[in-house]
């Protein structure tokens, strides 16, 4: 078999190796990835079908040729500062990375994580026992793999590789209903949480709006991320904000909470559900089929897209879910190296005391991630504002907190104070 994207010198080289006695497979087609060269063969199918998944493959894989240029200055660098032998295992660690990340890389950066790897591998620094390859549980949608992919970055640069494990949840399978209709709180987290406990995974990223306010009893939160632009927006390709949509509008959101307040801001449009990912629910709205959808700024922002008219809404008025717009890093809850690693990799002190205080306000109304109620808290200084907002039929309670924080303790127990603000008035 030979590949070199020419045709011609492909049928010369096949044409000599016949005639010296070797075995030629007829290739139909191959994709030029830079330096790489792909071959297909697609059985008893039509060349112009194998010239087709060439190309796809050529549009697919962009980034992989610049990766593996990457991967080959790394086996040269270390081929002059190590054996072999050695070598081997540090490139494979390293061709286990994102291909993404590996694509974004420079020269330099690959020498220092490969004089990082070889450091570790010769002295076990940190720690002998931490584990230096993992595999990450993730749901395959556009965002998660973003989601995923940021998080192995950061664990990538402690010199611990990931492999991405793909997981459909119900969630994602079952697009024709509303999510409070599926009959699970836990659509885009149960499969997840199987990966781990069946060990074909190491730990999973969520995002950690989706989570329950309470996890089962042999799982754990080792790192909440950094949070990004917490508030929602909203997004249209006609009307340049929420004031310019005309009465009667199509406004598209699948979420109760989003529901209930945008009804309690204009009770004059037509909220009716969307589904899909965030490019599909975009797509639709390009399409026409609404006039604006709410999406959440988190997930614009780190896919990198947005409506023609995209508008946050400040947090006062439509006040965010419990944890919006930061990552949950989840594992067994069982001792593992790993979840120092993982800690030390991504977690935000800041963030993870605001979404405790959130996630506590949610156990202590015992409400569930699709609930009507939104809860938000953030810094000022040292102080912790917890704003919560709930919608019980057409009635709205508001409970508003503020404490000095410091601990993740302090923070659940000002979250809880807020939600008694609101059971005090009597929750059904």
């Amino acid at each position: 078999m030979v590949v070199t994207g020419d045709p011609s010198s492909d049928a010369e080289a096949a044409a000599e190796a016949l005639a010296a006695g070797v075995p030629v497979v007829d290739l139909l087609a191959s994709a030029s990835l830079g330096e790489l060269q792909v071959g297909v063969d697609p059985g008893g199918s039509p060349k112009a079908f194998a010239a087709r998944i060439a190309r796809d493959l050529h549009d697919r894989f962009d980034g992989y040729d610049r990766a593996a240029r990457v991967l080959a200055h790394a086996n040269t660098y270390l081929g002059a500062i190590i054996s072999p032998d050695e070598a081997a295992p540090i490139l494979r660690q390293l061709s286990e990375l994102p291909i993404a990340e590996l694509a974004a890389m420079d020269a330099i950066q690959m020498e220092h994580l490969a004089e990082d790897l070889v450091e570790r591998h010769t002295t076990g620094a940190p720690d002998p026992d931490v584990t230096h390859a993992a595999v990450c549980a993730s749901r395959a949608s556009a965002l998660a793999l973003t989601q995923t992919r940021a998080v192995a970055a950061r664990l990538a640069e402690r010199g611990i590789a990931t492999t991405i494990l793909n997981v459909t949840t119900t969630g994602d399978r079952v697009t024709d209903r509303p999510l409070n209709a599926i009959g699970s709180e836990n659509v885009f987290v149960t499969e997840l949480e199987l990966a781990l406990r069946e060990r074909r995974a190491d730990y999973a990223v969520h995002s950690c709006k989706d989570l329950p306010s309470r996890l089962a009893d042999d799982m754990t939160l080792v790192a909440i991320s950094k949070r990004e632009d917490a508030r929602d927006a909203y997004c249209s390709e006609r009307y340049p904000t929420f004031a310019d949509l005309p009465a009667g509008a199509r406004v598209g959101t699948s979420s109760p909470r989003r529901r209930a307040q945008l009804q309690a801001l204009r009770d004059d449009l037509q909220y009716d559900d969307v589904r899909g990912n965030v490019d599909t629910r975009l797509r639709k709205l390009r399409e026409g089929e609404y006039d604006a959808i709410v999406l959440a700024m988190a997930g614009l922002n780190r896919l990198k897209v947005r409506a023609t008219h995209t508008v946050p809404f400040p947090v006062e008025e439509l006040v965010p879910a419990a944890a919006q717009g930061a990552l949950a890093i989840e594992m067994r809850a069982e001792p593992s190296p790993l979840a120092a690693e993982l800690r030390a990799a991504v977690n935000d002190d800041a963030t993870e005391r605001c979404v405790a205080a959130e996630r506590a306000a949610l156990r202590a109304l015992r409400a569930g991630c699709n609930a009507p109620i939104g809860i938000h808290a953030r810094y000022d200084g040292e102080q912790m504002h917890v704003a919560l907002r709930s919608f019980v039929g057409d009635r709205l309670r508001v409970s508003l907190e503020t404490e000095t924080v410091a601990t993740v303790a302090e923070a659940e127990a000002l979250g809880a104070r807020a939600a008694r603000g609101i059971l005090e008035e009597g929750m059904p």
